[in-house]
């Protein structure tokens, strides 16, 4: 077989021009008259060709045994398929198989490739959004944790958004919309999304979706289009799949160390800002130029804010707490045993009994939490002053110390009979006050030698600069004329000289 591209056009040449015959040619050229056929034949060399396929007699009589394998796995769980060397293991032990591993790993990856899925190319005009989630460790204050990516990319620029949060749920999915449309400074007119139970609340058949509430607010809110994937589809939304992957082998490799979510925040960022001076393959421009023309298609953002946040009913339980996503928040005493509204965001919880905000805490991101606010419980501790240095709310109480000094004068001081009691009617003026302006308060008052509770009381009034209500004859003429006699009390004096001669 001639290897040799310019001696093979030479004999071509040659032979079809009649300069020579073909006999000359098999002479001259040293070749045989089967191998000048196939020169006059081919315009370059063919290369090797087999008249029939090579014959495997160790592994052609279990290729159906590892053909229906591979097809049994398609319905297994994907961890649980199997590897080519667990089939060879498997042919070995139930079949007598006596041929090596590399035999079985060479025809299961035969067998693969031609069972894989093919996918057609896209086109996607400006305008147009996917939203994905996606999984990440990092180190938050010091400890490892998972933490959920969501990821809003827009494929026709190829620009990105990506923030990080301590899990996916309601809440946060529509956070991340609001953050994502402030950023790219529009809505997009149509979004992609994959089956997320955070949107759909039903799969109806084929793309038909019953969609929650609060994603029919946040859609309802933006206006903008919802296009949800087949089951089991993800490729139809690959263009955020792909930057999912991307930012976090980029920016959560290595694993970061970050004090806060804010600080990882931060910097997934900067990087989607700096991510929008590259440019892209088969595209004029940098992503930044693209996202000119994607934003051009946008939806304006509304300019009434949207808040993302849950809402559900529940009942104070006799310790007044009431649960929400695992933890549970308190409720001032009065709301135990009564349904009261919890508002859910992703940085507080906010909880309303009818027409009145009750309660408000930081959000926990933790499981099976109780959170405390110490002044829910200051009413019940009035009446039980006893439970005071046993209370679970009050225990990781930090006060100032004029607030320990007080309650031990309080409590020594026991002719006036206020004691434990009376400390808690002084910080329950915390119902009202700031602790700064009861703190200040209670240290003018001892160092007045003062520890009366409406002492207390009146000093933050007067602080506070309320207004003292004054009567005046304004509006009532009919008491001008009324005349109170001034009352002689040297009866009173009469009466006090005689107990003292006793």
């Amino acid at each position: 077989m001639f290897v040799n591209m310019e001696l093979w056009a030479e004999i071509r040449r040659r032979v079809l021009t009649h300069e020579i015959s073909k006999r000359e040619a098999c002479r001259r050229y040293e070749i045989h008259w089967s191998t000048l056929k196939k020169v006059l034949t081919h315009e370059e060399p063919p290369g090797y060709r087999r008249t029939r396929s090579p014959r495997r007699p160790t592994i052609e009589p279990v290729l159906p045994i590892i053909r229906q394998i591979l097809d049994d796995d398609t319905t297994a769980p994907k961890k649980q398929r199997h590897t080519a060397h667990r089939i060879w293991q498997r042919l070995r032990d139930e079949y007598a198989f006596t041929g090596g591993y590399t035999v079985v790993k060479d025809a299961v990856r035969e067998l693969k490739v031609g069972t894989r899925e093919v996918f057609l190319p896209l086109t996607h005009p400006p305008g147009e959004a996917q939203v994905d989630f996606g999984f990440a460790e990092v180190v938050l204050a010091g400890v490892p944790t998972q933490v959920a990516l969501f990821v809003m990319s827009l494929p026709y620029s190829d620009a990105v958004y990506c923030q990080a949060f301590p899990r996916e749920c309601t809440e946060v999915f529509l956070e991340g919309h609001v953050r994502a449309f402030a950023f790219f400074g529009g809505v997009p007119r149509r979004i992609a999304y994959d089956n997320t139970k955070t949107a759909v609340a039903k799969i109806v058949g084929g793309r038909e979706r019953v969609v929650t509430r609060e994603f029919a607010r946040l859609m309802s809110h933006f206006l903008f289009a919802s296009h949800f994937c087949l089951v089991r589809r993800p490729n139809e939304k690959g263009h955020v799949e792909r930057l999912v992957e991307y930012a976090r082998s980029n920016v959560l490799v290595p694993v970061p160390r970050v004090d806060s979510l804010a600080e990882l925040n931060a910097r997934l960022l900067a990087l989607c800002q700096r991510d929008q001076q590259r440019t892209t393959r088969g595209k004029p421009g940098t992503v930044a130029t693209l996202l000119v023309e994607d934003r051009a298609a946008m939806l304006p953002v509304p300019a009434n804010r949207f808040e993302a946040r849950r809402v559900a009913e529940v009942s104070a339980d006799a310790l007044s707490l009431v649960r929400f996503d695992t933890n549970a928040y308190s409720v001032p005493t009065r709301y135990a045993h009564r349904t009261v509204t919890v508002i859910g965001t992703v940085d507080e919880v906010r909880i309303a009994f009818e027409d009145r905000l009750v309660a408000r805490h930081a959000r926990c991101w933790g499981r099976e939490q109780s959170v405390f606010d110490p002044v829910h419980y200051l009413a019940l501790l009035e009446r039980k002053p006893g439970g005071f240095d046993f209370a679970k709310p009050l225990a990781q109480w930090a006060l100032p110390e004029c607030f320990g000094v007080l309650r031990r004068r309080l409590e020594a001081d026991a002719s006036k009979g206020f004691g434990t009691r009376g400390f808690v009617r002084v910080l329950r003026l915390l119902e009202t006050f700031s602790l700064a302006q009861l703190t200040d308060a209670v240290e003018s008052a001892l160092a007045m030698d003062v520890i009366d509770p409406d002492a207390i009381r009146l000093i933050l009034d007067r602080r506070a600069d309320r207004p003292v209500p004054v009567f005046n004859l304004d509006g009532r003429p009919h008491l001008a004329s009324v005349r109170v006699p001034v009352t002689d009390v040297s009866a009173y004096g009469a009466l006090l000289a005689r107990e003292g001669a006793r």
